[in-house]
């Protein structure tokens, strides 16, 4: 109290805050917005220049040379040819069948594994946790893994390119890791009540692991969408072939794909037909993201953090 009854107003302290929590200067928030678009334009001009050119005519190739960034007259001539039948469309089919075969499974297996491995007293968790870690650490050479595909009858099928890659180690770890995290008490719960593991884990776990499960299974989606190298090594018959070792070898390699590979008599350019078959390649995982890209940060973070 002052001495005039009043009371006395305890001067304001001035929290001080990190750094990192000062607003950013002008001159800061002008180079970061140069730098992100520096960045878009490294990714997105490429992109667009693909895109373009897959839907550019004969003309406007010839014209520019080979790649054309902004089609005049933009026709799906090539998509057209290459979707009409021939090794393309069929590689495209492949593909599809192996990535929703290959996921499938490879979520089966995985979450039934991390399941198992994730519970306190089952007999042999650790050694078999133990082999799972040391392939993260020593992989196969290329000529065992072809001897145990030889050996197994795999060569020339399509398992060669699933089986043995069907678990990932890491995927099988973060979700080992979530599986732990999620807390004792409900399994006690659910056993009370009279529930086995295969209850408690499709009533239980695997609903309150939406997110983990989405980001591991669009791993394996992009694994399997992506795999060339052992198409190349296991399948011999090019009708066989996934759509990316077709990219490799029509486009990264340069081989002209004929019109008898096509099944059409009349051929686009060849440019354009090489930039459509790219676009077809990325065009479904371009896809799929969107709608997984929610549970990235927050399957993965949970998934790999424990407490």
């Amino acid at each position: 109290m002052s001495s005039f009854g009043f009371p006395l107003r305890s001067p304001r302290v001035r929290e001080e805050r990190p750094a990192w929590e000062e607003p950013p200067s002008k001159i800061g928030s002008a180079a970061k917005a140069v730098v992100i678009t520096v960045i878009c334009a490294v990714m997105i001009v490429p992109f667009l220049t693909v895109l373009s050119t897959s839907l550019a005519s004969r003309k406007e190739i010839t014209e520019a040379g080979g790649f054309v960034l902004f089609p005049t007259e933009p026709t799906l001539e090539a998509y057209r040819t290459i979707l009409s039948g021939g090794i393309v469309s069929r590689a495209v089919v492949v593909s599809v069948l192996i990535t929703l075969v290959g996921t499938a499974l490879s979520l089966l297996t995985t979450i039934a594994l991390a399941y198992g491995l994730s519970k306190r007293g089952v007999p042999g968790s650790k050694p078999i946790l133990l082999m799972v870690l040391f392939t993260l650490l020593f992989v196969p050479g290329m000529v065992p893994m072809y001897v145990v595909v030889k050996e197994l009858g795999l060569l020339d099928s399509y398992w060669s390119l699933i089986l043995p890659v069907m678990i990932n180690a890491f995927n099988l770890v973060v979700l080992r890791a979530f599986f732990m995290n999620i807390p004792e008490e409900l399994y006690q719960a659910a056993r009370i009540d009279g529930a086995g593991d295969w209850r408690i884990l499709t009533r239980i776990v695997l609903p309150l692991s939406k997110g983990v499960v989405a980001v591991v299974g669009l791993f394996y989606a992009v694994t399997y969408w992506n795999a060339f190298f052992n198409a190349m090594l296991y399948l011999n018959d090019s009708g066989k072939w996934p759509i990316q070792l077709v990219l490799r070898t029509y486009v990264v390699q340069g081989k002209s794909i004929s019109g008898d590979q096509l099944g059409v008599s009349h051929m686009p350019p060849q440019q354009s037909i090489s930039m459509a078959v790219v676009m077809i390649a990325l065009i479904p995982i371009l896809l799929l993201f969107p709608f997984l890209q929610k549970y990235f940060t927050k399957g993965v973070l949970t998934g790999a953090i424990k407490g």
